[in-house]
């Protein structure tokens, strides 16, 4: 086990008590956990991967991958279908956008492709 003086201090709380567990450091006060070598990325920030893993961000243009039904309509979202991100959010459908022809909807990542 590594002693705390040799880990970098919690991104989120800045203490210095920080310790290891396998792949993980930890921080005791805050409870922050989060994987070595990720120190400089904000712990807050939410990160949003499309099918190929490319980083998503807010205003990006996606395109879907899948034939999508939408959800109490008989209207489908076509597969090819260019859609603008209007924000990111935490959660199962982790994308807030707008379908042309179809209205605000919120999408899984896994069933786009950055453009």
């Amino acid at each position: 086990m590594t002693t705390s003086t040799e880990l970098p201090p919690c991104p989120k709380c800045k203490s210095t008590y920080v310790y290891e567990d396998r792949d993980q450091l930890i921080c005791p006060e805050c409870g922050h956990e989060w994987t070595k070598g990720m120190e400089s990325i904000e712990p807050d920030t939410l990160i949003v991967k499309d099918a190929n893993g490319n980083q998503l961000q807010d205003g990006d243009y996606v395109t879907l991958i899948k034939d999508l039904k939408v959800k109490g309509s008989s209207s489908v979202a076509k597969i090819g279908t260019k859609v603008k991100i209007i924000r990111l959010v935490d959660g199962d459908h982790n994308i807030d956008c707008r379908i042309e022809g179809i209205g605000p909807m919120m999408l899984k990542s896994e069933f786009v492709k950055k453009s």
